[in-house]
C-alpha cells in the first residue's frame, strides 16, 4: 500500500516539471519571437516615418498648387495693369511741377507741350486776359515747355493744392511777396536758369522764354535741393472707364464749348470729336497746335469753375475769390451737367461734387465727389460776369 502511494506521488510529481518544463519551453520561445520581431517594428517605424517625411515633402511642393496660385496672380496682376489710368500715376509719389504757361492771343501759336500735362487750369488775368497753369507729373524725356510767363498771387493758390513746385517767368508784386515768404518751393525764370530764349515767330521778348524738364530737375533738386515727393494725393479722382453723364437730369449736349474771358480775341473754346471722344481746343477760334509737334492740343475732360474777384490793392491786379464755394460745370463725352466747387482755405484742394440726384453708370452719386474719364483735364476758372455757352 505503502509503495503504492509512493508510486502515485513520483508520477504526480513528473507530471508537475513535466507541465514546468513545456512552461519554461513555450515562455523562451515566446521571448525568442519577441526579441526577433522587435527590430523588425522598428525598422517598420522609422521606414513609416521616411514616409511620412516624403509625403509632406510632396504636399508642400506639390508643383500643381503652386503653379495655379502663380497663374493666379500673373492674371490678376494683367487685370490690375489693363486697369490702371493712364493720363497719371495714380500711385506715384513724385511732386509734381505747375508751370506758368503765356496764353497772350499772338503767342498762342508757338505754344509747346501742353499735351503731356494731365490737368491743365486757365486763369483770368488783369485786362480781361487768361494765362495756363499747366500740371505735370512723372516726366522723364527732357520736354520743353513754353512760353513761360509771370506769376500772379492766385495762381500759386492752384499750386498749393497740388503740393506742386511752381515755375515762372517774372511775377507780379503780391505774387513776389508770396514766394519770397516761402509758401511754396519755386524757380524764377528772372535769375537766367532753368530758362532760355526761343523766338521761331520774331515775337517780342515777353514771349520766348521756355524751359525743359531736365533743366527743372537740376534746378530744383541738385540747386535748390527742393524735395521731391508728396503725400498730398491728386486733385480729382479718375475712372478707366469713359464717364456717362446721360443718365444725370440735368445733363445737356456739350459739343461745342464757348469761354469768353473778355471781348475776342480773348475766348476759348472747345469742339467735340465724337469719333476720338477728345475735345479740341480753340483760341480766338482758330485751332491750337503744338508748335513743336504739330498735334491738335486736345482734352478728355472740361470743369468751368465760375468765381468772382476784386481788383487788388493798386487798381491794376485781379484778386480772385478762389476759396469758397460756388456753381461750376463738368463736361466729357460731349455731354455737361452742372457741379458744385469748394474750396476750404488757401492750401486746401478744389473739390466738385455732383449735383443732388446725378446718375452716373447706373449709380445715385448726388453730393459725392466727380469722377472723370481718364485723360487730361482742362479746369477753366471763368468770372461769374462772363457768359459760357454749352451746345
Amino acid at each position: 500500500m505503502e509503495e503504492n502511494r509512493n508510486r502515485r506521488i513520483n508520477r504526480e510529481n513528473n507530471k508537475k516539471m513535466l507541465i514546468i518544463s513545456l512552461a519554461i519551453i513555450v515562455v523562451t520561445i515566446i521571448v525568442s519571437v519577441i526579441f526577433a520581431i522587435i527590430p523588425k517594428n522598428s525598422s517598420a517605424s522609422e521606414n513609416a516615418g521616411a514616409l511620412e517625411k516624403e509625403q509632406e515633402v510632396i504636399v508642400y511642393e506639390e508643383p500643381k498648387v503652386i503653379e495655379e496660385k502663380k497663374e493666379e496672380s500673373k492674371e490678376e496682376a494683367e487685370e490690375k495693369k489693363d486697369e490702371k489710368v493712364d493720363i497719371v500715376d495714380v500711385n506715384s509719389n513724385s511732386r509734381p511741377y505747375m508751370l506758368v504757361v503765356n496764353n497772350t492771343p499772338v503767342a498762342v501759336q508757338v505754344q509747346e507741350g501742353l499735351n503731356r500735362a494731365y490737368i491743365v487750369y486757365e486763369v483770368p488775368t488783369e485786362g480781361n486776359t487768361s494765362r495756363l497753369l499747366a500740371l505735370y507729373r512723372d516726366i522723364k524725356d527732357d520736354l520743353i515747355v513754353g512760353t513761360i510767363r509771370s506769376a500772379r498771387h492766385n495762381f500759386i493758390d492752384y499750386a498749393l493744392e497740388s503740393d506742386a513746385v511752381f515755375c515762372c517767368f517774372g511775377w507780379s508784386i503780391f505774387a513776389e511777396k508770396d514766394l519770397r515768404s516761402g509758401i511754396i518751393d519755386y524757380n524764377q525764370g528772372l535769375y537766367g536758369y532753368p530758362y532760355y530764349r526761343e523766338n521761331p515767330e520774331g515775337l517780342a521778348l515777353e514771349h520766348t522764354a521756355y524751359t525743359s524738364f531736365w533743366k527743372i530737375a537740376d534746378d530744383t533738386i541738385n540747386n535748390k535741393g527742393y524735395r521731391t515727393t508728396t503725400d498730398n494725393g491728386l486733385l480729382l479722382n479718375y475712372s478707366t472707364e469713359d464717364v456717362d453723364l446721360t443718365k444725370c437730369p440735368e445733363n445737356m449736349i456739350a459739343n461745342n464749348i464757348v469761354i469768353p474771358y473778355g471781348a475776342a480775341p480773348n475766348v476759348t473754346s472747345f469742339v467735340y470729336d465724337e469719333n476720338t471722344k477728345m475735345y479740341t481746343r480753340y483760341e480766338s477760334y482758330e485751332k491750337c497746335t503744338d508748335h513743336r509737334t504739330g498735334e491738335d492740343v486736345t482734352t478728355k475732360n472740361i470743369i468751368v469753375q465760375k468765381i468772382s474777384y476784386n481788383v487788388a490793392e493798386g487798381n491794376y491786379y485781379w484778386d480772385l475769390h478762389t476759396t469758397g464755394r460756388g456753381e461750376a460745370y463738368y463736361i466729357t463725352g460731349g455731354r455737361a451737367v452742372p457741379i458744385t466747387w469748394v474750396k476750404e482755405n488757401r492750401y486746401a484742394k478744389t473739390k466738385f461734387y455732383y449735383q443732388a440726384g446725378a446718375i452716373v453708370d447706373g449709380k445715385d452719386v448726388g453730393g459725392k465727389e466727380i469722377t472723370v474719364s481718364d485723360g487730361r483735364t482742362y479746369i477753366e476758372v471763368q468770372t461769374v460776369n462772363q457768359n459760357l455757352t454749352i451746345e
